[in-house]
């Protein structure tokens, strides 16, 4: 038996997000079924997170055991399977690892990218959202900025989801202007169900002179979710980067 990772990216308009849900497209179910397919036997893939419906991924990684005869060659498989998967779904590499090597568990930091424009981008539709109003971006740093003071997310956290902590710690935040876009950047090495969504739409509130950065700091500090701004549409949410100690 031997484990391999995959690298991988995938545009999620066309998914009910990563996790195999009964009856509804995912990234997991069709990776799986292409990777059974191909290696004749069932295969169970492991995923370094679980993005929801509507969210894309430009950097992904799975773990996946083989226990045919034969070594996988990761070169062919990934030519295969990037010829068998649908187009919205691309492989970069196969690679054998370690047995006990696990794709969201070693995962030391991870990367999230919001975007969003007051433009209207016909060649940019369903990987942005479109805002109706110009921001603040200088506000916007400045309540990034004082988000990395804190640890506990709670506020921006989905409720009734089984976590033991809400603590993360965010190494990343800022906005930048790209092309008709502003960008907002996040890294953590780790994040909460439906976290950066929560943020963003937050610090849009600042950005738009909605909240100040005193409310700001007030609704971090009540944990409490129902305070916290609206969560943002799916569309303009990307995983940019996963990174691992050894990878």
């Amino acid at each position: 038996m031997g484990r391999y990772f995959i690298h991988l990216a995938y545009n999620g308009a066309n998914y009910n997000g990563w996790q195999t849900q009964p009856g509804l497209p995912t990234v997991q179910q069709t990776l799986e079924e292409a990777l059974g397919t191909l290696l004749r036997q069932p295969i169970a893939v492991v995923g370094c997170g679980r993005t929801d419906t509507g969210v894309h991924a430009s950097d992904f990684y799975a773990h996946f055991d083989y226990g045919g005869q034969e070594s996988v060659d990761g070169g062919r498989l990934a030519f295969k399977l990037n010829n068998f998967l649908p187009s919205d779904i691309a492989i970069f590499g196969i690679f054998p690892v370690a047995d006990n090597a696990h794709a969201r568990f070693d995962a030391t930091a991870r990367t999230y990218q919001y975007h969003v424009s007051d433009r209207r981008l016909p060649f940019r539709q369903g990987q942005y959202c479109r805002i109706y109003f110009k921001p603040d971006l200088d506000r916007m740093n400045e309540a990034a900025r004082l988000l990395m003071q804190y640890d506990d997310f709670t506020s921006f956290a989905k409720l009734h989801t089984q976590v033991k902590t809400n603590i993360c710690h965010l190494s990343e935040a800022h906005w930048d202007t790209v092309g008709e876009e502003w960008v907002f950047t996040i890294r953590s090495n780790r994040f909460l169900r439906n976290m950066v969504r929560s943020v963003t739409g937050t610090l849009l509130d600042v950005g738009r002179g909605k909240l100040s950065l005193e409310g700001l700091k007030e609704i971090i500090e009540r944990k409490d979710r129902c305070a916290a701004g609206v969560s943002m549409p799916a569309c303009g949410l990307f995983l940019t980067k996963v990174e691992y100690p050894n990878i």
